[in-house]
């Protein structure tokens, strides 16, 4: 929910004549009076409110993290960065408390599942309890079949959208995988709406793509994957970082994303370097006890 702005919400005590300086970005017709945390925009209503947070995937909760320049930084937000790192220091206290971590079995699951994944030629890497990603993984290993059934999340930024998947069997292809999402027969009406700038192209424009792990925030690459091939040979030889991530994008319109060996300017390189540092999927430490 979008908080009042103060000046927004402001009255002169002599006229009591409401200050508003912006006019609603969503309606474009009525005077401001709230302005989104998260993402700065200027609301009249509840319901421009709501329509801009499905508009722009925006959640309303402030960003703790974003960048502020000097110029710009405040008492507030200096007590905001004491506030967020006291919170960061309880989260990791809690952490370190919790009793995964010094649960034998789970450690034990665990390390199963980094094996498995080694034999498929996969550097599957968990990061320590606490972190968001651990808590969501649900990729587990079917011992029976041989066979992994993986937690998958697939990002559409055109759209502002993405979904995640669970229990992804390896052996499926990436086109059956898609298909519920981009396929303008066979997904879902709701879904397809939210994609339509996918459905309405051509299946030969959409590429899909898989950042690169353990490279710095200045050299950020691609894998392109092969929607023709299963899950588990795409997978093959790169890192994972708890579970596969998979950008939709579409030729046209993929702008800063890079794939790995279409940059001129740099040749392809092993992307598993171990004086590599750790992926900006969250800060932190990734911690690979095997």
């Amino acid at each position: 929910m979008a908080e009042p702005e103060g000046p927004e919400r402001a009255r002169l005590p002599a006229g009591g004549r409401k200050i508003s300086l912006q006019r609603c970005e969503t309606c474009s017709q009525e005077e401001a009076k709230y302005r989104c945390p998260r993402c700065m925009k200027y609301s009249c209503s509840l319901l421009c409110v709501k329509k801009h947070k499905l508009a722009l995937s925006c959640n309303g909760v402030r960003d703790k993290t974003a960048f502020v320049s000097v110029n710009e930084f405040t008492d507030l937000n200096l007590l905001s960065d004491y506030r967020f790192l006291e919170d960061v220091g309880r989260a990791a206290d809690a952490a370190a408390r919790h009793l995964t971590v010094h649960n034998p079995t789970a450690k034990k699951l665990l390390y199963g599942l980094r094996n498995k994944a080694r034999k498929c030629d996969i550097d599957l890497r968990t990061l320590p309890v606490g972190f968001t990603k651990r808590r969501e993984n649900s990729t587990t290993f079917n011992c029976m079949e041989k066979k992994f059934y993986w937690h998958l999340k697939l990002i559409f930024p055109h759209s502002h959208a993405e979904y995640t998947l669970k229990g992804v069997p390896d052996d499926k292809t990436l086109a059956d995988i898609l298909k519920p999402y981009i396929d303008p027969v066979e997904s879902d009406p709701v879904v397809c709406q939210r994609l339509k700038i996918y459905t309405v192209s051509p299946q030969s424009d959409v590429q899909i793509l898989m950042k690169i792990e353990n490279r710095k925030q200045n050299s950020v690459r691609y894998y392109e994957l092969d929607a023709r091939r299963s899950l588990l040979d795409n997978l093959k030889g790169k890192v994972i970082i708890e579970y596969p991530t998979f950008f939709v994008v579409l030729k046209t319109l993929k702008n800063n994303m890079v794939i790995l060996g279409q940059d001129a300017s740099e040749p392809a390189e092993n992307s598993d370097s171990e004086s590599s540092s750790l992926s900006s999927v969250e800060e932190g430490e990734i911690r690979d006890s095997s």
